[in-house]
């Protein structure tokens, strides 16, 4: 059997759509229109006129192409990336499946027309289920406020930061309170965001039991402790038993205590941020909550905080009065930190998803995803080559696990990137690796989640163990992946040389003189 033979029906042969075709500005012909508006739109000659600075010197440098031409090259783009939806367990992201009926929902003239600036009585239904959906996350979560502007989880950790710098300024006591608590397992943007706030940082490494020990907590925390930020379950599904311990700890010394909640799924209706201690928690909306994440956005991240902290909220805040919608903004507001009342056709989209699944339904799904994760762990455990990280050790794993491919590296020289690369030659979505640094060598890190059958997650083992076994065999085939999709591997020496790169089709020109 060659190495290109599928050796089970679950791993299929595959090959993804490649169209030799360059960037738009390279296609159709001088000259060509999709639309030609007609003269009366031109402005008058007594019109409105543009400083000098703002106006063109010349022609805008466009595309020319016939309307035929701008939907073809638009559909070869979308069959060679968004028509690539194979299975895609990405791990810590909890990619889900947007219903169409949201995106319908969301298009509506009541959502897409509406202008932020308008007066509140013109748009009270949509501002009814903003302020409904801050409720449901309230009872989810135990907070008593929700902030929907952060543009995502990493914005949301700078809110808090902010916030929690606030609240110390307030009490006369931030020139005491220097500290930030995270762990080497936290989100990166979680210590990130502290120091970008002013903090300084202190990170405790994990320990044999895949978290730190309630001990290495307790000798950090004192009364320049302004707050710790954590992951709970953490990115490799461990579940620190010790944690209302901690909060209790920093509580006791007068801190904060914030949940980054990224990795709710597996615990929503089964535990809430508040019940647990934590001040302040965070929920990604484009996650956990069924909206698309799309690439880099458009994304939202749900900010909640206790009583005490929510005058620090940003403004304006969604609240009903006798019956009406209406802004408010907050007595000691720490200002916005993103446009009006965050990206409302991503809230109206999470609100439709979690109305739609009721309390059981989400029940349900973190039930499902615990039982997913578990089920892929009895069958990747017995894969030759593959191991878990703290196996034995850490208590029985939630919403994913982080998995080594150390020993395979070992034994075949390939690294768990080119087993990455190789994968998606069958449909497979590029799994996820870890954060960096890398605490578990040969790192991946796949999210069952809710959404998909059993049948995707065994043919997602299955290509697994397919590509190991490939890669025993016949290495540089591995190694050289992939070889079915729209790109090959490139060139990776001149990515730092800014002589060489270009961000946009003018620099390119400038950069290379071409006409």
């Amino acid at each position: 059997m060659s190495q290109e033979t599928t050796r089970s029906s679950r791993v299929r042969r595959y090959h993804a759509a490649s169209w030799d075709e360059g960037v738009v500005y390279e296609l159709g012909a001088p000259g060509r229109r999709g639309v030609i508006p007609p003269t009366s739109w031109a402005p008058a000659d007594d019109g409105p006129t543009f400083a000098e600075g703002l106006r063109r010197d010349g022609v805008a440098d466009l595309p020319e192409l016939a309307e035929y031409e701008v939907r073809r090259h638009f559909t070869h783009l979308a069959q060679q990336t968004l028509g690539m939806m194979g299975i895609s367990l990405f791990g810590t992201c909890t990619m889900k499946h947007s219903p169409t009926v949201n995106e319908q929902l969301a298009a509506r003239p009541e959502v897409a027309a509406v202008h932020p600036r308008q007066d509140a009585s013109t748009m009270q239904g949509l501002l009814g289920i903003v302020h409904d959906l801050e409720a449901e996350l309230c009872n989810l979560s135990g907070m008593s406020a929700f902030s929907f502007q952060p543009g995502g989880g990493a914005d949301a950790a700078y809110l808090n930061m902010v916030i929690t710098r606030a609240h110390f300024e307030a009490k006369g006591e931030l020139g005491q309170r220097r500290q930030v608590i995270t762990t080497a397992q936290a989100h990166p943007c979680n210590p990130a965001t502290a120091k970008a706030a002013g903090f300084e940082v202190v990170t405790l490494p994990v320990e044999e039991d895949g978290y730190p020990s309630l001990e290495a907590f307790r000798s950090v925390i004192g009364p320049q402790t302004a707050a710790i930020v954590l992951n709970n379950p953490d990115d490799m599904g461990v579940y620190n038993p010790f944690i209302t311990e901690v909060i209790d700890a920093v509580h006791a010394e007068g801190g904060l205590a914030f949940y980054d909640s990224a990795n709710f799924n597996g615990v929503m209706t089964r535990l809430r941020a508040r019940d647990l201690g934590f001040d302040a928690c965070m929920y990604m909306l484009h996650k956990t909550f069924g909206a698309p994440k799309g690439g880099n956005g458009p994304s939202v991240g749900a900010y909640g905080c206790s009583d005490e902290l929510a005058p620090f909220l940003p403004g304006p805040r969604v609240e009903r009065h006798d019956d009406a919608c209406v802004f408010i903004e907050p007595e000691q507001s720490v200002g916005r930190v993103r446009e009006f009342f965050g990206n409302v056709p991503q809230l109206l989209k999470a609100y439709s998803w979690t109305r739609a699944m009721g309390t059981d339904g989400l029940r349900e799904a973190a039930d499902l995803s615990v039982l997913a994760n578990n089920y892929m762990e009895h069958r990747l455990m017995a894969i030759p080559g593959v191991t878990m990280s703290f196996a034995g050790k850490a208590l029985p794993r939630l919403e994913m696990t982080r998995y080594s491919l150390e020993e395979y590296a070992a034994e075949t020289g390939l690294s768990t990137v080119d087993v990455q690369n190789r994968m998606t030659d069958f449909g497979i979505d590029a799994y996820w690796l870890a954060h960096e640094p890398w605490i578990v060598p040969e790192p991946f890190t796949p999210e069952a989640g809710e959404m998909w059958s059993k049948e995707d997650l065994d043919e997602w083992i299955d290509v697994l163990e397919h590509v190991l076994e490939e890669g025993r065999n016949d290495p540089e085939l591995v190694r050289t992946a992939p070889h079915r999709q729209v790109v090959a591997q490139i060139d990776g020496s001149g990515l730092d040389d800014p002589e060489r790169w270009a961000t946009t089709w003018a620099a390119y020109r400038r950069k290379h003189a071409t006409s």
